[in-house]
C-alpha cells in the first residue's frame, strides 16, 4: 500500500520549520506579575519571604517599586497589587483608604515607573478582620456575606484606587452586581477611562493555598463556597463573563487557569472580549516543588502551561513566574 502524500513530520524536523508554522508565541508583554505590597508600618524587613511560594516575597513599597522594575525592564506588562495591612476592622475600611497600601504603592510605582501598568485588586478579604471577601450580616447564624452592603464598599475602594493612578482595577469579590456599581461610580468620579478587569469566573478552588498565607486572608470561619464559583460548573461560568461584560466590564478573567483551559476558551468565545488566566499561587507551588524535588524541568514546564493557556484563549497571563519566564524567552529569541 502506497504511504500516504500528508506526512506531519516534514514540518516539526527542524527549529526552524517549527518556529516557521508555530501557532502560539509567548511573549512577556502578555504577562501580569502579582505583588504583595506591605504596610510601611508593619513591615520589619524590605522583604518576607512566603514559606509556600519559595522566590515570591511580602514586599514594603520600596521594594516593590524595585521589583516592578525589574518586571518591567524584562518587558512584563503589568504588576497586579495585593495589600497585606497593618490594621484591618470588619468592614475592611483600609481597601479604600486613599492613604492605603495600594493606594501608596500606586503612586510611587507610577512614579518611578510610568510606562508600566499597574492593575489594583478590588476585594475587601485582606482587609477583614474575619478574612471573608465582604461585609457579613451577623443577624443570622451563621453570618454570610452581605452582598449589596459589599458592592457599594467595592466601588468605593476601585475609585480610591483609579485616584491613585491605577490603570486598571478588577474586583475579584464574587459579588453579584459589583462591576455595574464599580463602572457607574467610576464614571460618577471622572474616572470613565478607567478599564475593568473583572474576576468573572472566579471558582472555589484548592489551588489557592499558598496565597491566603500571602495575603493573610484566610477565612476564620466558614469558606468562600457561597460567593465564589463551584468548580463543576462551566456553563455558569460563561453565564457570569456575560453578566460581567453586560455590566461594563472590558476584560474578563477566569481563575484559577491550569484546569479550566475548557473554560478560557468557552469564554473567549462567548465574550469576543480580552482574557486573563490567572496561574494561582497553588499551580506556582506545585511546580516549584516538583522541580526542587528534580521531579520535573521547571523552565521546560512553566513555559509549557503558559502556552497552553495562551493556546486556549488568554491574552494575558497573570504569574508569579512572569519574570522568570520574561528571562527564558528572552534567552530563547
Amino acid at each position: 500500500m502506497a504511504f500516504p502524500k500528508t506526512r506531519m513530520r516534514r514540518l516539526r524536523a527542524t527549529a526552524g520549520l517549527r518556529g516557521l508554522v508555530r501557532e502560539t508565541e509567548l511573549s512577556a508583554g502578555r504577562f501580569m506579575l502579582p505583588l504583595f505590597v506591605m504596610d510601611a508600618s508593619s513591615a520589619g524587613a524590605e522583604r518576607e519571604p512566603i514559606a509556600a511560594m519559595p522566590g515570591v516575597e511580602r514586599l514594603s513599597i520600596s521594594a516593590a517599586v524595585a521589583e516592578a522594575g525589574e518586571a518591567a525592564d524584562l518587558g512584563v506588562a503589568a504588576v497586579l497589587l495585593f495589600g497585606v495591612p497593618a490594621h484591618k476592622d470588619e468592614h475592611g475600611s483600609g481597601a479604600w483608604d486613599d492613604e492605603g497600601v495600594v493606594q501608596m504603592a500606586t503612586r510611587a510605582i507610577k512614579q518611578a515607573h510610568p510606562d508600566l501598568l499597574v492593575v489594583t485588586d478590588v476585594c475587601l478579604c485582606e482587609y477583614t478582620t474575619h478574612g471573608h471577601c465582604g461585609v457579613l450580616r451577623t443577624d443570622i447564624d451563621p453570618p454570610r456575606v452581605d452582598n449589596d452592603a459589599t458592592v457599594e464598599l467595592l466601588a468605593r475602594a476601585a475609585v480610591s484606587h483609579a485616584r491613585a493612578g491605577a490603570d486598571i482595577v478588577a474586583p475579584s469579590d464574587m459579588m453579584d452586581g459589583r462591576v455595574g456599581a464599580i463602572r457607574e461610580e467610576l464614571d460618577g468620579e471622572g474616572f470613565s477611562e478607567t478599564p475593568i478587569l473583572a474576576y468573572s469566573a472566579k471558582f472555589a478552588s484548592a489551588f489557592y493555598g499558598p496565597f491566603r498565607e500571602a495575603a493573610g486572608s484566610t477565612p476564620t470561619f466558614g469558606d468562600r463556597r457561597g460567593y465564589q464559583m463551584d468548580p463543576a460548573n462551566g456553563r455558569e461560568a460563561v453565564r457570569e463573563a456575560l453578566l460581567d461584560v453586560q455590566e461594563g466590564a472590558d476584560m474578563v478573567m477566569v481563575k484559577p487557569a491550569l484546569a479550566y483551559g475548557d473554560l478560557i476558551s468557552a469564554v473567549k468565545r462567548a465574550t469576543q472580549l480580552p482574557v486573563a488566566a490567572y496561574n494561582v499561587s497553588g499551580e506556582y507551588a506545585m511546580v516549584k516543588a516538583a522541580a526542587a524535588a528534580g521531579y520535573l524541568d521547571e523552565r521546560a514546564t512553566v513555559l509549557e502551561i503558559l502556552t497552553s493557556l495562551q493556546r486556549a484563549g488568554a491574552d494575558t497571563i497573570i504569574t508569579y513566574h512572569a519574570k522568570e519566564a520574561a528571562r527564558w524567552l528572552a534567552e530563547e529569541s
